[in-house]
């Protein structure tokens, strides 16, 4: 007896309880786990029973009340649905990754509270929260604690710092001078943490992969450490081998920039102006790439191999050994010299041509390679024992394809003229122009920037780059992080040329490589090439010229010519109008069987359906129940964004 007695119940609960929970968010469509539709499902009954559970005792009608309570029970349930989409959405709350993630989120609060003081102590609280410069302040006092701020954040900051430094486009040329002086130099990890990492990352013990290592490295900086080794085969390489605990550390910083840029974007006209938000979402991605030594790996590679395609540029590269390298160590041959921050050519002729030397092989990876050295400042070129120049350190690496390096070399080409009409046009084609820009004043200001840099005898500064990417800023032409990436490696490299020789006029050097290269592209047998690729290109074309040129002089002569022009051809414009037209359907059938359902609740007489429900009364009652499930659906689902 008691079987039966749990089974009724069971099917009981499922009628009222369960059922219209279920079908309520079947109609709306929203997802909703167990917990959800459960506690919508006792909402529903809670209400349908307080409102009919009386009565039913009663009258004792359960036939024609019972629909009425499932309707009711069903729109409570989706109107709880609705409600705890929109105040806790689904995937919000884990309570279980919650748990796990509370030491994490008592760090970054930690650590953001840190972050505050430091620049509160360094007189950066006020901008943090807005407000403008105090009165009186110097941009020079400005910069410094900035600088004085960010190395004290640490590694995220500093590299945060590092790339601020190489904006001139979007900085006064005081904070780029100041954050340029930023270094990440920090003692090194102790050896027990490198050879757990060593071990992890190569999965076998240092000594079985490696004949010597020696534990104290050549150079330590935040992100990674160098040391030296030799291989079972008697190779000798240097190994770059990531610090431990460096990873969750950035991560947790990374947040911090991101909240601080989004929070500078909204508060302040200035930090809208630079575009913080993109900016730290930009240098997230490069400083993750960076943390990934894969990344530089295939970096190193591809300039390597680029090099050797063109035979050889006058500049070595590392070899990679791959079988060896991972995520977090990376091993390289060794190159023996002196890095450039330290070392000094022999003589000015000397320094000359290594200086012209590495410019034409920066821009043989501009133009022709579409893979370039995005960071070829003095320590990460050596001077080798013969004179000659290596380039080191690939964790930053640009890439541009073959339209933009088309774009590139008209604009080099501009600057080799000084003409500020090709230089207009050569800078929109690179840049992503508004489109309320004034040409016209472009133009005249180009035309004053090529007669104070690009005349005769000009030779190219700081300054030079400040004033380009201050007009580029001031037209808010937007320039693209691959062209972005270009300008800074030519401004770098600027000043690498100049420790190297004095007095080397890179403007000069850069007309002298554009000339040249345009000789090579107008030689006779460049020249056929391009006409033999251009032809085969057009070829297609020509083929099926004459056969619809025929069509359409047929079409004319019969005037049969006409335009069909294809309302919706794309899918997802077919898809958007028909889920908005389903909406307004289904909301003028909502409100429709609103009305409906009143006017019959208003109309007396009529047959019975029991001695105190009229046929009326509950056919008004369930057409307002529909008119109910319509309209919350459309409500759920305008809040909803298209896909």
């Amino acid at each position: 007896m008691w079987i039966t007695g749990a089974l009724v119940g069971a099917l009981v609960f499922l009628l009222v309880v369960v059922a219209p929970a279920v079908v309520g968010r079947r109609l709306l469509g929203v997802r909703a786990g167990a917990v959800r539709v459960a506690t919508a499902g006792a909402c529903g009954l809670t209400v349908s029973g307080g409102l009919f559970g009386p009565r039913l005792e009663e009258s004792g009608e359960l036939a024609p009340l019972l629909s009425l309570m499932v309707g009711v029970g069903m729109v409570a349930s989706m109107m709880v649905l609705v409600a705890l989409d929109i105040v806790v959405p689904v995937g919000a709350v884990r309570p279980l990754g919650w748990a796990q993630s509370v030491r994490g989120r008592i760090a970054r609060a930690r650590r953001y509270s840190g972050v505050v003081r430091i620049a509160g102590r360094h007189g950066l609280g006020p901008y943090l929260r807005g407000r403008r410069r105090a009165p009186g302040t110097r941009h020079e006092l400005l910069a410094r604690e900035l600088r004085q701020a960010l190395q004290a954040g640490g590694t995220t900051f500093v590299k945060l710092g590092q790339l601020m430094s190489t904006r001139r486009d979007l900085l006064p040329e005081v904070y780029v001078e100041e954050l340029s002086l930023l270094q990440d130099q920090v003692p090194p990890a102790p050896w027990s943490e490198v050879e757990t990492q060593l071990r992890e990352s190569l999965g076998a013990p240092v000594q079985e992969v490696f004949a010597t290592f020696e534990r104290v490295p050549l150079a330590a900086a935040s992100i990674a450490q160098v040391h030296a080794a030799v291989l079972r085969d008697g190779t000798e390489v240097v190994v770059k081998v990531q610090r431990p605990g460096i990873p969750e550390l950035v991560e947790r910083d990374l947040d911090i920039v991101g909240r601080l840029a989004a929070a500078l974007s909204e508060r302040t006209a200035w930090g809208r102006g630079l575009g913080l938000k993109e900016l730290a979402q930009g240098f997230a991605v490069a400083l993750r790439e960076e943390l990934d030594f894969r990344v530089e790996a295939r970096n190193m590679t591809a300039v390597r191999r680029a090099a050797e395609a063109r035979r050889g540029s006058g500049v070595a590269f590392p070899v990679l050994y791959g079988q060896f390298s991972t995520e977090r160590v990376l091993v390289m041959s060794r190159v023996e010299g002196t890095s450039l921050g330290k070392a000094v050519p022999d003589d000015d002729r000397h320094g000359a041509r290594l200086a012209e030397t590495l410019l034409d092989t920066l821009l043989d990876q501009i133009m022709l390679d579409g893979v370039f050295h995005a960071d070829p400042h003095p320590g990460n070129i050596l001077l080798q024992p013969d004179g000659t120049a290596a380039l080191l350190d690939f964790g930053s690496v640009g890439r541009i394809d073959a339209g933009l390096r088309e774009s590139m070399g008209g604009l080099f080409l501009a600057v080799d003229r000084g003409d500020p009409l090709a230089l207009r046009e050569a800078l929109l084609e690179i840049t992503d122009r508004p489109e309320d820009v004034d040409e016209q004043r472009l133009l005249r200001m180009l035309g004053q920037f090529s007669a104070r840099h690009l005349g005769s005898g000009a030779a190219p500064d700081v300054e030079m780059f400040s004033d380009l990417f201050r007009l580029v800023a001031d037209f808010r032409l937007a320039v693209p992080p691959e062209i972005a990436a270009v300008f800074r490696a030519l401004a770098t490299l600027e000043g690498t040329l100049v420790r190297l020789s004095p007095g080397f006029n890179m403007l000069e050097a850069s007309r002298t490589y554009a000339s040249a290269r345009l000789t090579d592209r107008l030689g006779p047998q460049s020249a056929r090439d391009t006409a033999r690729d251009e032809l085969i290109a057009l070829l297609p074309v020509l083929r099926r010229l004459p056969r619809r040129l025929d069509r359409l002089g047929g079409a004319l002569e019969e005037g049969r010519l006409g335009v069909n022009v294809r309302l919706f051809a794309d899918p997802r414009d077919r898809r958007v109008v028909g889920e908005l037209v389903g909406r307004v359907v289904h909301a003028f059938v909502g409100i429709f069987l609103g009305f409906a359902g009143l006017r019959l609740l208003g109309m007396d007489g009529g047959p019975r359906v029991s001695e105190s429900l009229g046929l009326y009364g509950l056919l008004g009652f369930n057409l307002l129940l529909l008119s109910a499930v319509l309209v919350l659906r459309t409500v759920y689902v305008t809040s909803r964004p298209m896909d």
